[in-house]
């Protein structure tokens, strides 16, 4: 048998992780995280969501090393923070009253707490029902959110608004991964970045890293990590990025790429 190869691993959740079908992590997935680990590799997550909600890696959370999370913007391991960029507040201010003002739904996520603008039930209808997202019924007021650094803001409105939202919104760049909102963070937040800071503060090479994701806002950590993987399930543009394509979450992609690259 050959040597396996060590390397931190860093996981999207949605879509690469977790099925859209099952809401789960696939079996095939969790053994070979697992394997991985015993192999002496590490495992990151490096997510769109903010903490709190993600509810949905239950199986696989003692294999867990540390956590990139609102697409770069707060990064953690364990209760040690890593980094946190917040969006300056104009920019926060001109997101939340174009909201008000055209009526489209948004999650404005705080340091601490979330806050959900929802008049036509998006929010409800995409991440409660399609994503099944969880604690969203814990989201606080407006204006308590308002007082705190705000790390993200998921508008939903279609791609084609994005460019002229954002040409008021200097400060912050855009990640979209669903075609009915995109994630805003500040300039300098994005996952490839954060994948930089985990190897900073955890002492590994950062070319010593893989990365597998399926949406828009995993392109920058596929080109940031020494091997870029893109799901079966993938969106053109990230397989076109990736340096390999797997199959998709449900047909046994993480646990057939592991293979690949010999680290199990």
């Amino acid at each position: 048998m050959n040597k396996t190869e060590r390397y931190a691993l860093f996981f999207d959740i949605d879509g690469t992780l977790v099925s859209f079908q099952t809401h789960e992590i696939p079996e095939s997935t969790i053994q070979a995280l697992a394997q991985a680990k015993a192999n002496g590799s590490r495992v990151y997550i490096a997510t769109g969501r903010p903490p709190i909600i993600i509810t949905n890696l239950g199986a696989i959370e003692p294999l867990i090393d540390g956590y990139i999370t609102t697409n770069g913007a707060l990064c953690y391991v364990g209760d040690e923070l890593v980094c946190c960029q917040p969006i300056p507040k104009e920019d926060v201010m001109t997101c939340v009253e174009d909201a008000k003002e055209k009526g489209y739904s948004l999650i404005v996520v705080g340091r601490k707490d979330v806050a959900v603008i929802d008049p036509k039930g998006d929010v409800d209808r995409i991440f409660r029902q399609i994503l099944a997202v969880k604690n969203l019924d814990q989201a606080a007021p407006l204006d308590v959110v308002l007082q705190q650094d705000i790390l993200q803001l998921t508008p939903f409105f279609p791609a084609d608004y994005e460019p002229e939202l954002l040409a008021r919104m200097p400060q912050c760049v855009s990640g979209r991964w669903h075609p009915e909102f995109t994630d805003i963070t500040a300039n300098g937040a994005d996952k490839g970045k954060g994948i930089v800071a985990m190897a900073s503060h955890e002492g590994f090479d950062a070319s010593r890293t893989i990365a597998f994701g399926d949406g828009g806002n995993d392109t920058s950590m596929i080109l940031q990590a020494g091997i870029g993987v893109a799901m079966g399930n993938a969106i053109d543009a990230l397989k076109e990025q990736a340096d390999y394509v797997t199959t998709s979450v449900d047909d046994d992609g993480i646990l057939l790429a592991l293979h690949h690259f010999n680290v199990i």
